[in-house]
């Protein structure tokens, strides 16, 4: 039976792509429904796709759980940035195929930003596309990486480089697996979430800064209207944009900067959130120059990252210049010419190619020297 606790806490939205809608249920407890779960999966087989973290802490009563209605199987493949690879990739390959899986059989995504992306690419690529399910376990994956359908890898020289647009079939939020987060991995969740208020909607940006506090303390309500703002935002703004052709690509807010910093510093030595973070600050710094906000905004922009115990500046060990080379490995590069996510006032962003180079090297040379969060 499931459970009418975890169904009366349970907040949907459903991101309307037409023929490939799906809901986001975002609750509590929400991992002991797998009658939910079930729901949506439409063969008889699924696979858990999971790591050593996360597994140990939830994958085996899933597993438990599900398999009262469907045959389930386990993959747990090890955990950090740095195993997001075409080799970890045919991993998955490897035990789908040793299983004898077929195009029915449905892939489970339970775990962070890591395990969302690489799990949702292996579905897109077996067999030319299985189904699978986001159950994101972290708070960056809740509100970011696990909705709109983005999949894919890292290449060493570039983050996210190799990939497609797949949807899952539904993203079941759980808020209770935030209490077993650490700290620092909330923290970088909760750059996405500063993110959408400084993009899209300045009374949530008011919001986050009054309720900091409540979201760094694990809040229940103040993590839930977190989650669910931030899941309606990206949805809204992929329902009118599914594969980045415009108003999608103002969802990459400092992450020209950020993907910079991991790949230059090492994936899985700063944390995404933590690259975004202070991406979002250079970001808001370069839009200052360009008169586009105040001085007062931007102080504000980095006394909110800051009040989320994030970094505001980009690493003391990573040379300017090798991170202006890597800022053109972006995906967002066009025709040679490097495109920026900026702040035209707080609420609102555009994108633009006519940020001058000199300015850029300015905001580069004063948002540098940041101590490692390590």
């Amino acid at each position: 039976m499931p459970d009418s606790a975890a169904l009366d806490h349970t907040a949907s939205l459903v991101v309307d792509l037409g023929d490939r809608s799906y809901p986001i249920y975002i609750g509590t407890d929400l991992l002991k429904n797998t009658e939910l779960l079930a729901r949506h999966v439409p063969g008889d087989t699924a696979v858990i796709v999971s790591n050593t973290t996360v597994a140990p802490l939830y994958a085996e009563a899933l597993r438990v759980g599900l398999s009262a209605f469907k045959n389930v199987k386990l993959v747990v493949l090890p955990d950090g940035e740095q195993y997001k690879s075409l080799d970890t990739l045919s991993h998955i390959f490897d035990a789908l195929v040793d299983a004898h899986c077929d195009r029915q059989t449905t892939l489970i995504a339970l775990g962070g930003g890591v395990i969302g992306d690489i799990t949702g690419f292996a579905a897109a690529c077996y067999q030319r596309g299985v189904p699978f399910i986001q159950i994101p376990t972290t708070l960056l994956s809740q509100v970011d990486s696990s909705v709109g359908g983005k999949t894919g890898v890292n290449h060493p020289q570039a983050k996210n480089m190799i990939g497609a647009f797949y949807q899952p079939r539904c993203v079941i939020a759980d808020i209770r697996t935030l209490y077993t987060l650490p700290d620092r991995e909330l923290s970088a969740g909760l750059a996405e979430v500063i993110k959408y208020g400084l993009l899209w909607d300045v009374d949530f940006l008011d919001w986050i800064e009054t309720n900091m506090a409540k979201l760094r303390a694990r809040d229940e309500q103040a993590l839930r209207h977190a989650i669910t703002r931030s899941c309606a935002i990206k949805a809204d703004i992929v329902n009118q944009d599914e594969r980045e052709g415009g108003l999608r690509a103002l969802l990459n807010l400092g992450h020209t900067f950020g993907h910079a910093i991991e790949s230059g510093m090492g994936y899985g030595n700063w944390l995404h959130g933590e690259a975004v973070g202070a991406g979002m600050c250079m970001a808001a710094d370069l839009s200052h120059r360009l008169e586009w906000i105040s001085a007062a905004d931007l102080a504000r922009v980095n006394r909110i990252v800051t009040a989320a115990g994030l970094p505001t500046q980009s690493p003391a060990d990573l040379a300017i210049e090798t991170l202006r080379d890597l800022m053109d490995n972006d995906k967002k590069v066009q025709g040679g010419r490097l495109r920026l996510v900026l702040l035209h006032g707080l609420g609102s962003a555009l994108v633009t190619d006519k940020a001058p180079e000199e300015l850029l090297l300015d905001t580069l040379r004063a948002t540098h020297a940041q101590p490692s969060p390590l």
